[in-house]
């Protein structure tokens, strides 16, 4: 993600005024620099490890991200940077997750470590670390530029130290931020500190017996045995609650920046109140939105609702997840797998769009963001006789998939082959996987969900001049000429005349999309697809005639029914 920066005097001023939200959160932070005066700045992003990462986690890792190079532009690279993939695997595992293996192996050991769960994939030393593990190859694939940090590493190193005694010697500032916050019945036995059990190993949930700051210890007793014990607080022998964990780590490394969903808003405050109970400053950030199912309900790790990272990587590139990503952090948005040909053309898109843009519009555009201010050059078509390059989008891919009824890539590699001769899968690679990506949806939901109807006699009518129109066509017809002539046929039908259309005249109507929605349901048995002309310029004038052939003989349809 993260790339040299190429900066000019245009860029950096383009930067400071721009309206582009990573830029609005990097100026929070350059306002946090002018008052301190500190030379560097430390990004935080947390992951808790009970499920197995999921697209929420890449989404604050990549807009943070964005956040940090909006930053070093506007800084013009004169403050250091870093961010911090922070795992919290050392909290005790509460319940059994619902998407896992070996479910008896895991339920065994709840409560203690997630680093100390076996692992029930049975790949790693620990539940914990299989999950850190997926979490870091797919930052790592991405080409994040960031530095893992394990809870338990940290606890037990001695580096939180410090910290933990400090708040044990604020404890009682620390309750009086707490207390308020629950119920009684949770408030009479709430500790901040939790004691993992020398003998079972098991993060204990216990009120305490006391505490002895100067010596850095806690006694609490063990509710089902009734033995006492004293546990210092550091050393890895004792961990914190989450939300005084929060606060004390954004104390114990300085913390300037990290952001956090809706859900953690009072946590947020909590935790940012605890911080300066300690003496120490809560960083910068916002609250983004949470991701829903189709259903609508929030994506959760443990139930394995939404997709997972894994499920979009198959289906199409990480590219088009970041730019899922970053449109509009704040507003809620459905994630599953219809999300999917959608992005991918929004990314599409706005990388060809990307060379013609001003630097104030280019910081505006998603991919400055995605590639960290290097965005590589749209991958484009030249058809035989023709100057300008084409871009292909993902949802051209799906109707020649579609048509052709193809799960080879190959198949489609004919078609593109066809139509600009020097295009290859070597040097065309991105376009490359993207067919790949094509197939796969194209199996996996296109397909199975495809449905043809009957074209009714207006219909027929239309489907007969446009077979017409289409022979009449001079060979090699580009896919601009294609669609005016397409527009001909549809501006002459009634049914089809849009009068509200701009440019729109009595002599000459616009065109209305029922025309192209009727082209899409009858021919290719979907309710919508790319521009027609350019699909009948990739696909070929003889073999869209052949199609309008077969449907007018209800050969689509009857093939369904069977």
């Amino acid at each position: 993600m993260s790339a040299p920066l190429q900066l000019s005097s245009e860029l950096v001023d383009a930067a400071r005024v721009s309206p582009a939200w990573p830029f609005e959160e990097a100026r929070k932070l350059v306002k946090r620099i002018e008052a301190s005066g500190q030379k560097n700045v430390l990004f935080e992003t947390g992951y808790g490890p009970s499920g197995l990462p999921h697209i929420g986690t890449f989404g604050e890792v990549a807009r943070t991200s964005m956040v940090r190079r909006a930053f070093e532009v506007m800084t013009e690279g004169k403050v250091a940077t870093r961010l911090l993939a922070f795992s919290d695997d050392m909290d005790g595992l509460r319940k059994v997750p619902d998407n896992i293996p070996n479910k008896e192996l895991v339920a065994a050991h709840l409560g203690k470590p997630l680093t100390q769960v076996p692992d029930p994939f049975g790949t790693h030393e620990s539940f914990g670390a299989h999950n850190n593990a997926r979490l870091r190859a797919f930052l790592d694939a991405f080409g994040f530029e960031y530095e893992f940090a394990s809870s338990t590493e940290y606890y037990k190193s001695g580096r939180f130290d410090a910290a933990l005694k400090h708040m044990l010697a604020r404890y009682d500032a620390v309750m009086e931020i707490m207390l308020p916050s629950f119920r009684e019945e949770r408030a009479a036995t709430y500790s901040p500190f939790l004691p993992v059990h020398p003998k079972t190993g098991i993060v204990m949930q216990v009120a305490l017996d006391g505490y002895d700051a100067q010596a850095g210890t806690i006694s609490w007793t063990d509710p089902d045995t009734g033995e006492k014990f004293t546990t210092p607080v550091t050393g890895g022998h004792c961990k914190l609650q989450w939300k005084p964990d929060w606060a004390m780590r954004w104390y114990a490394l300085g913390v300037d920046y990290e952001m956090a969903g809706k859900d953690l808003i009072d946590s947020v405050k909590l935790s940012g109140a605890i911080v300066r109970a300690l003496g120490g400053r809560a960083p910068e950030g916002f609250n983004y939105e949470l991701f829903l199912d189709e259903k609508g309900q929030k994506i959760s790790k443990s139930k394995g609702n939404g997709l997972t990272i894994e499920e979009w990587l198959t289906y199409a590139s990480p590219e088009s997840l970041a730019q899922f990503m970053y449109q509009k952090p704040t507003a809620a948005k459905r994630l599953y797998f219809d999300v999917i040909p959608r992005a991918v053309d929004d990314y599409l898109s706005f990388l060809d769009a990307y060379p013609r843009q001003d630097w104030k519009n280019r910081l505006g555009n998603p991919v400055w963001h995605i590639h960290a201010g290097e965005p590589p050059e749209a991958e484009v078509l030249v058809h035989t006789g023709e100057a300008k390059g084409t871009s292909v989008s993902f949802a051209m891919l799906l109707n020649l998939a579609t048509v052709a009824n193809a799960e080879d890539p190959a198949v489609l590699w004919g078609f593109l082959h066809r139509y600009a001769p020097t295009v290859t899968p070597e040097n065309h690679p991105r376009l490359d996987k993207l067919v790949g990506y094509a197939v796969a949806y194209f199996r996996d939901f296109v397909k199975p969900a495809k449905s043809y109807r009957a074209a009714d006699e207006t219909e027929r009518e239309v489907l007969r001049k446009i077979d017409e129109t289409l022979c009449a066509l001079p060979a090699g017809a580009s896919a601009e000429e294609i669609q005016a002539a397409l527009y001909d046929v549809g501006r002459a039908a009634p049914r089809y005349q849009d009068f509200n259309a701009k440019g729109a005249t009595p002599e000459r109507p616009g065109v209305s999309n029922d025309f192209f929605n009727m082209l899409y349901e009858v021919l290719l048995g979907e309710k919508k697809g790319p521009r027609f002309g350019s699909f009948i310029a990739l696909y070929g004038v003889a073999e869209t005639r052949k199609l309008i052939e077969d449907a007018l003989k209800g050969a689509f349809v009857a093939r369904e029914t069977a």
